[in-house]
């Protein structure tokens, strides 16, 4: 019972900070300055290890999925298809999505976290200024806007690693590869997985921040609040990611 009410309790507080993030900026300038600040704090620096990951996990499910159908009977273009079914619909919108909350949560639960304990947040707010809004507004835009840019490059690069691989081991001839991705394509699968980026990208703002935004003690609670955003961040986007399918492809 005391579970459910704590969880409640925190579900209450999460949404009422909402209301405070989601309201106009009191000077636009600033916005705009703080937005760009967070456009390469937890978007641009994610671009690498995002990029590195997709590419290589590209080039493993073609290997496995080739030696799982090393048949002569079936056609080796369902290598591609294989390949573009599973970097397009899943690991680009979701494992992307789990591996950035907790690089992006961690640094948004500990920077909120680290100027609560401070006392920066409530010098804003005793000079009248909405810190929530000041301070996580500018995050939820910034992911919202560039994840969804972001997953479309891993979507790119996990399809090509895919087709190196297949390229470097013999397993799969490009041609057939090829035939295999344009094999049953489907525009509302990108759109399906577009639709579950921004709503991650929304968890992955906010969730932290909130995590961050409520945080009480010294350094030692900060990271235990970084630890629980992660957690419960990933949680949220498993949990979403079920609904979502459920929804949008059944």
């Amino acid at each position: 019972m005391e579970i459910v009410l704590t969880f409640l309790r925190m579900t209450g507080a999460y949404f009422l900070l909402l209301k405070k993030a989601l309201t106009r900026p009191q000077k636009m300038k600033i916005f705009w300055e703080n937005y760009f600040r967070e456009l390469d704090d937890i978007g641009l620096k994610t671009v690498g290890l995002i990029s590195f990951i997709s590419f290589f996990i590209g080039g493993v499910v073609v290997i496995q999925t080739a030696l799982n159908l090393d048949n002569p009977l079936i056609d080796p273009s369902l290598i591609g298809f294989a390949a573009k079914q599973s970097v397009v619909l899943e690991f680009s919108p979701t494992l992307s999505s789990v591996i950035l909350a907790g690089i992006v949560g961690s640094y948004i639960a500990s920077t909120i976290g680290t100027m609560r304990i401070s006392e920066q947040i409530d010098a804003l707010d005793v000079m009248g200024i909405n810190s929530a809004n000041y301070l996580i507004l500018p995050k939820i835009l910034a992911a919202v806007t560039f994840y969804p840019f972001l997953i479309i490059v891993s979507m790119f690069l996990g399809v090509l690693g895919g087709w190196v691989a297949g390229l470097v081991t013999g397993l799969v001839s490009t041609p057939d590869y090829i035939q295999g991705i344009r094999m049953g394509f489907d525009p509302f699968h990108f759109t399906y997985s577009m639709i579950k980026t921004v709503i991650f990208a929304f968890l992955i703002a906010t969730i932290p921040s909130f995590f961050g935004y409520y945080v009480k003690g010294g350094s030692l609670e900060v990271g235990r609040a970084a630890t629980k955003a992660v957690i419960w961040t990933s949680v949220m986007i498993v949990l979403w990611n079920y609904i979502l399918t459920q929804l949008l492809l059944s």
